[in-house]
């Protein structure tokens, strides 16, 4: 096996339907996987699986509701007979000063952000733990090390959370040979950015603390999703890698 493919393995994917979930999907079906993406988007699933091909199956997927996720993973463990690899890629953003932001609004990005990150991580690991072992990437954020530029309160406490949710489960899973990483990306051209790229004002501010001066494409964030999930980083656990072309060390 090379280092950087994943032949015959089963990854998970939430948040599949688009950027980030969308280009990883994409990339571990080219290192060899099989792939099950999800999504609340099941039309976008289904067209993004049918041109991945046969190794890709999409599945509708509220993954902050418990009794859907067991369903929905019980049914990919009944497709593929295993799994390998999960990557929590599923998230919101409600950017608002905190002292604007409704409580519906906080609970709405704390539920998907963390605790779906934690509920689909428990259901995988259940089946990694039956099979000796497997990988899983979360989705941080560089807004989990750090304050950020703009208000945006509830996800960079969820985004922190995810960091610290990731080396907990490390921690607790290693022995059972289930790596736990995340990725903490700077801005990216997604949905959740629209406001941020379509601002000449807001993306200027953005580019001055971007010290390489080019910002990551979902490709580049899924490029190191794939390293964390593959052979390569076999003694990796616990650690959040920023994708941030030099945010976080200014």
């Amino acid at each position: 096996m090379k280092l950087f493919e994943i032949p015959g393995q089963v990854a998970v994917v939430t948040g599949a339907a688009h950027g980030i979930g969308l280009a990883t999907a994409r990339l571990l079906a080219e290192a060899g996987a099989s792939v099950a993406l999800l999504d609340l988007d099941e039309a976008a699933a289904r067209s993004a699986a049918a041109d991945i091909g046969p190794r890709a199956a999409a599945w509708a997927c509220d993954v902050t509701s418990e009794a859907r996720v067991e369903t929905v993973f019980a049914e990919i463990g009944a497709r593929f007979g295993r799994l390998d690899v999960l990557v929590n890629s599923a998230g919101a953003a409600v950017r608002k000063p905190a002292t604007e932001i409704s409580m519906e609004e906080w609970e709405r990005v704390l539920d998907l952000n963390l605790g779906a990150t934690f509920l689909c991580s428990r259901v995988a690991a259940r089946a990694m733990q039956k099979q000796g072992g497997g990988a899983i990437v979360n989705l941080a954020s560089i807004m989990g090390f750090s304050g950020g530029i703009f208000p945006n309160a509830s996800y960079q406490a969820s985004k922190g959370g995810v960091v610290n949710l990731t080396r907990a489960l490390a921690l607790e899973w290693a022995e059972q040979k289930i790596r736990v990483n995340a990725v903490a990306p700077t801005f990216v051209k997604t949905g959740l950015t629209v406001p941020i790229f379509t601002n000449p004002e807001v993306l200027a501010r953005v580019m001055a603390h971007t010290p390489l001066g080019v910002l990551p494409e979902p490709g580049d964030i899924a490029a190191a999703i794939l390293y964390l999930a593959s052979p390569a980083a076999r003694c990796i656990t616990g650690i959040t890698l920023p994708v941030d072309s030099g945010y976080l060390a200014r």
